[in-house]
């Protein structure tokens, strides 16, 4: 089965700002830049039949991202981080967007998203790191200076199975707006 997820890539200029955050962090798992992306929507472990109808609704949706820019670095967690990220500003073109994604895989019967939407790019993922040495890792880095970019298209992407994390492969691909 494959595990699927909906998602925007980062050109590789902005990837270039975010990989010069990685480091600092014992125990961190850091993201290899390649992988870096702006998750829409995820979907979970799929059967193939199931894949190819996702592959198939996506592409009715033409919906515009508009320009996405960078809102600083967080962590989520709480008291047990879990993941260090660049925060997305949320922008109403990019939340109709993600709200399209989640609309169209719920046309499918897909159970809908529990959890609230929030755009961000995964830096890291953290195992066993504490909220101290996360917020001291915030602190030492300053302000994120990533650039915004345009998206062009959104993807389909798998992954492999496990805990998270790449590589990731892109299955298709859909022009945005």
């Amino acid at each position: 089965m494959p595990r699927l997820f909906t998602g925007i890539e980062i050109p590789s200029e902005t990837s270039r700002a975010l990989a010069a955050m990685r480091g600092g962090v014992h125990g961190a798992r850091w993201s290899d830049p390649d992988d870096y992306h702006l998750t829409l929507r995820f979907i979970g472990d799929i059967d193939l039949r199931t894949a190819e109808q996702i592959a198939d609704i996506l592409n009715d949706v033409r919906k515009p991202a508009g320009r996405l820019e960078f809102a600083g670095l967080a962590w989520f967690g709480g008291a047990k981080p879990r993941a260090l990220v660049a925060k997305v500003k949320p922008t109403s073109s990019l939340l109709e967007l993600q709200l399209a994604h989640e609309r169209a895989l719920r046309r499918l019967g897909l159970p809908p998203e529990t959890r609230n939407y929030l755009p961000h790019v995964t830096l890291a993922r953290l195992k066993s790191v504490s909220p101290m040495a996360v917020a001291d890792y915030l602190g030492a880095r300053g302000d994120l200076t990533a650039p915004g970019f345009e998206a062009g298209r959104f993807v389909l992407y798998s992954a492999r199975e496990g805990t998270g994390g790449g590589p990731y492969v892109v299955e298709a691909a859909y022009p945005i707006g």
